[in-house]
């Protein structure tokens, strides 16, 4: 028996204050401003039922707007501070459209606006994989580089100066011979149940599917340097990826 199909709402975080850059959300990324290669992937995507910006700045509103997302409500104070909790935004965004539409969403695809290399080729394969499998949550990640993996850490044994460092008992050298890890990366893609989120109040809930990504779209800009190395990078992604971005 074939499974009905999802209703997936797209939901782009972009709030007005940022320590790291100021109007990160809105800082320049060859000609336009970073929110709208989210946008933009979410609007070229397939899966998705709609696609809004949660934020509580008018400027980042009309941004939004005039690049294609719909800003249907400006989220509220407790919900836009530097530790405002991504499901706080996700459980308000699933009430908001809720009010408004009337039929409920059973998930949500949380798409930060820090993660521009984000293709909407990759979108769309994770938002099928969500509805064939369905998870509790999905996550991008990419992989450890090995020299960052727990074989080749070491460990200090002071704090003073020259560094000296103990290997790990049973420390492996070799590439081939350490275990392939995985890191969340940024998320770019974070797809949670509406029923994970709003009854049990958790991002990850017991089967979390992972998606993997290339280390250069899963770039995120969290800092001026981040933001430099993506504007050098673009050429590079461009010419990988043709001109779908």
């Amino acid at each position: 028996m074939s499974m009905s199909p999802l209703r997936i709402a797209a939901v782009i975080p972009a709030r007005g204050g940022s320590k790291g850059i100021p109007y990160k959300n809105l800082a320049d990324l060859g000609g336009r401003p970073l929110i709208a290669w989210t946008i933009a992937a979410a609007k070229a995507a397939h899966g998705l039922d709609r696609i809004i910006v949660s934020t509580d700045d008018e400027k980042i509103a009309a941004a939004a707007m005039e690049h294609g997302a719909e800003v249907p409500f400006l989220r509220p104070s407790e919900f836009s501070g530097d530790n405002a909790p991504a499901l706080d935004v996700i459980t308000h965004a699933l009430k908001e459209l809720r009010a408004r539409d009337g039929a409920p969403y059973d998930a949500v695809a949380y798409l930060q606006p820090t993660s521009p290399f984000r293709s909407a080729a990759q979108l769309s394969e994770a938002v099928a994989l969500f509805a064939r499998e369905r998870p509790d949550t999905l996550v991008s990640v990419t992989a450890v580089p090995h020299n960052m993996v727990p074989a080749s850490l070491m460990q200090p044994l002071g704090p003073s100066a020259p560094l000296v460092l103990q290997s790990p008992a049973g420390q492996k050298l070799r590439r081939q011979e350490k275990e392939k890890l995985f890191a969340r990366n940024g998320p770019a893609i974070l797809i949670v149940s509406a029923a994970d989120a709003q009854l049990h109040g958790r991002l990850y809930g017991e089967r979390v599917l992972g998606f993997e990504m290339d280390r250069l779209s899963s770039l995120d800009i969290d800092d001026p340097i981040d933001l430099e190395m993506a504007r050098h990078l673009l050429p590079l992604l461009q010419h990988t990826s043709g001109p779908a971005l």
